[in-house]
C-alpha cells in the first residue's frame, strides 16, 4: 500500500499544483468567470483518467492467461517509461513551469471558455492518465499483496488537501525538496515494476530466462509476513528472482539515479533576475501556486 499511497500523492499533488497556478492566476487576473469551464476541464481530466483504470482493468480481465502477462508486461514497460520521464521533466522544468502555464492559459482565454476547458484538461489529464497507468502496472508487479484503489486515493486524497493548503497558504512546504525525495523513491518503485514486468514476458515465453534463477530464497522467506509486505511494497520484491529481473533492476536504477541526482550544468541554470524582487519565472516551487 506504501507504493501505492507514494504514487498518488507525487502523481496528485503535481496535478493540485497546476490547477492551484490556473485558479490563482485567473482570480489574480480577474476573470473569475472564467472558472467554471476552468473546472469543466479539471472534472474531464479526472473522468478520463478513471475511465483509462476501468479500461485496463476489465481489458485485463477478459484477456486469456497468457495475453493478459503480456499485456501487463508492455503497459509495465511504458509506465516505467512515463514515470520516469516525468520526474527528469519536474526536475528540469519546475522552476518555470507557472510561467508556461500562465502561458498557455492567456492563450486559451483569448480563444474562448472551451479552449481553457481543453487546456486544463490537457494539463491535468497528463497526471491522471500516468496515475492510473502507474498504479495499475504497481497492482500487476504486486499481485494479492497490493491495495491500489485504498493506497492510491489515500495518497490522492492526501495530494489534493495538500494543494489546496499550500494555495491558501496555510502551510509552507518546500516542494524542491519533496519532488527530489519522492522523485527518488519513484525510480525505485518503477525498478521493481519494470523487473515484475520483464517476468510477465518470461512467463508468457515471450522472452527467455524464466528458468534461469539468480535467488530464491522462498524456503524461509515469507511474503505475507510483515517484513515481506514491506518489502514489496517499497521495493516489489519477490522471494524469487531471475537473473534478467536482477539485471533489469540494477541497469534501469543505477544509471536513471545517478542522472536524476546529477547537478545542473551551468549552461541550462536560469540567470539570477537583475532586480531585487523574484521573477516570475525564477521562483520557487513553493510559490507557484500564490501571488
Amino acid at each position: 500500500m506504501f507504493s501505492n499511497f507514494l504514487i498518488g500523492l507525487r502523481e496528485g499533488l503535481e496535478a493540485s499544483l497546476v490547477v492551484g497556478i490556473l485558479v490563482a492566476y485567473l482570480v489574480k487576473t480577474g476573470r473569475t468567470n472564467r472558472l467554471v469551464p476552468l473546472w469543466t476541464g479539471v472534472a474531464l481530466a479526472a473522468a478520463a483518467s478513471l475511465g483509462f483504470a476501468a479500461v485496463l482493468h476489465f481489458t485485463s480481465n477478459e484477456l486469456s492467461d497468457r495475453a493478459e502477462q503480456i499485456f501487463a508486461g508492455v503497459m509495465s514497460i511504458i509506465a516505467v517509461a512515463f514515470v520516469t520521464w516525468m520526474v527528469f521533466w519536474m526536475r528540469s522544468t519546475s522552476r518555470t513551469m507557472k510561467t508556461e502555464l500562465h502561458g498557455k492559459l492567456d492563450a486559451a482565454a483569448e480563444m474562448g471558455s472551451v479552449a481553457i476547458a481543453v487546456m486544463a484538461m490537457v494539463a491535468v489529464a497528463r497526471e491522471g492518465l500516468e496515475t492510473a497507468l502507474f498504479l495499475w502496472t504497481n497492482e500487476k508487479a504486486m499481485g494479492a499483496a497490493s491495495h491500489p484503489a485504498v493506497g492510491g486515493l489515500l495518497g490522492i486524497a492526501a495530494a489534493v488537501l495538500l494543494g489546496y493548503l499550500i494555495y491558501r497558504q496555510a502551510v509552507a512546504v518546500n516542494l524542491a525538496k519533496f519532488f527530489k525525495v519522492t522523485g527518488a523513491l519513484l525510480i525505485v518503485i518503477a525498478a521493481g515494476v519494470l523487473s515484475a514486468g520483464v517476468h510477465e514476458l518470461q512467463e508468457a515465453s515471450l522472452i527467455g530466462g524464466e528458468d534461469t534463477v539468480a535467488l530464491n530464497i522462498s524456503s524461509w522467506y515469507s511474503a505475507d509476513a510483515w517484513y515481506g509486505s514491506l518489502l514489496r511494497g517499497i521495493f516489489n520484491f519477490t522471494p524469487t528472482l531471475t537473473v534478467l529481473q536482477v539485471v533489469v533492476w540494477f541497469a534501469y536504477l543505477i544509471p536513471v539515479m545517478v542522472l536524476f541526482f546529477r547537478p545542473s550544468s551551468p549552461s541550462r541554470q536560469l540567470p539570477a533576475p537583475a532586480s531585487t524582487e523574484k521573477s516570475t519565472s525564477t521562483r520557487p516551487l513553493s510559490e507557484t501556486v500564490t501571488g
